[in-house]
């Protein structure tokens, strides 16, 4: 019996690590891209007669990365899969500063991994897959940054809001097809991770926010990665899924 695959960018911490467990325990096919494989991920896996394939690739280069995945979708024989769905997670918040005093290689590195790979990785998986006859997906992983303007983090909202827009256009493209994907950059909330750490402990002289952030810490606001991840899986199973191309999940 055919079974579903998921690829997965970002899975070796965090929430994307969060997810990949999740989905393992779901069964299929798992195919993870990130800088760095993770032992558990495979021992789970290995633990549960679960396929997974982990890929390590710098999202810098989305290129290479693209390529590869169209390649190997490209191998699979029909019928191999129930289901297809693209996750792209990854993204990165450079040294936090204003634009005005913005590193512009990690601008460029911020940009690349946030937009210009889940654009080509999206490309890839929508060309590779279009003659499959079967349910297919693609989640962005968003930010509520994308939809508000923040000082001091100008290359994280450009790439959300760059990710939020595409997914509008792409969702348009496959509206017009007889058997187009559905598409949906959601944002997941305000999670505790490193990003977050890294976020409230910058000197407030360089990021106004700072004290916002530490507050929702104090407070107990912060939602766990594990809670996130199964927030935004079971989105995923929505019969409504990609009705809104651009959603949040604390305004369901």
């Amino acid at each position: 019996m055919s079974a579903p695959l998921t690829i997965l960018t970002g899975a070796s911490r965090g929430m994307g690590l969060a997810m990949a467990q999740q989905l393992l325990h779901r069964g299929g096919t798992l195919i993870c891209l990130s800088r760095h494989c993770h032992d558990g991920l495979t021992q789970q896996a290995q633990a549960q007669g679960t396929a997974l394939e982990q890929w390590q690739h710098d999202l810098a280069d989305g290129t290479s990365a693209a390529a590869r995945l169209r390649q190997w979708l490209q191998t699979q024989p029909a019928g191999t899969f129930a289901t297809a769905t693209l996750i792209n997670n990854a993204g990165v918040i450079p040294p936090i500063a204003p634009l005005s005093a913005s590193n512009p290689a990690a601008l460029t590195q911020a940009l690349r991994v946030g937009l210009e790979a889940p654009m080509l990785l999206t490309a890839a998986f929508l060309g590779a897959t279009e003659d499959w006859q079967v349910p297919r997906k693609v989640l962005n992983i968003s930010s509520g940054l994308g939809r508000r303007a923040m000082a001091s983090q100008s290359a994280y909202c450009a790439a959300k809001a760059g990710m939020d827009h595409f997914t509008r256009c792409a969702a348009l493209d496959e509206a017009l097809k007889p058997h187009g994907a559905k598409l949906c950059s959601l944002a997941p909330g305000v999670i505790d991770t490193d990003m977050q750490v890294q976020l409230r402990s910058t000197d407030p002289d360089a990021f106004p926010d700072a004290a916002s952030f530490a507050a929702l810490q104090a407070a107990g606001m912060l939602t766990s990665p594990q809670e996130a991840a199964a927030r935004l899986l079971a989105w995923l199973q929505r019969p409504d899924f990609g009705h809104l191309p651009v959603a949040d999940v604390r305004l369901d």
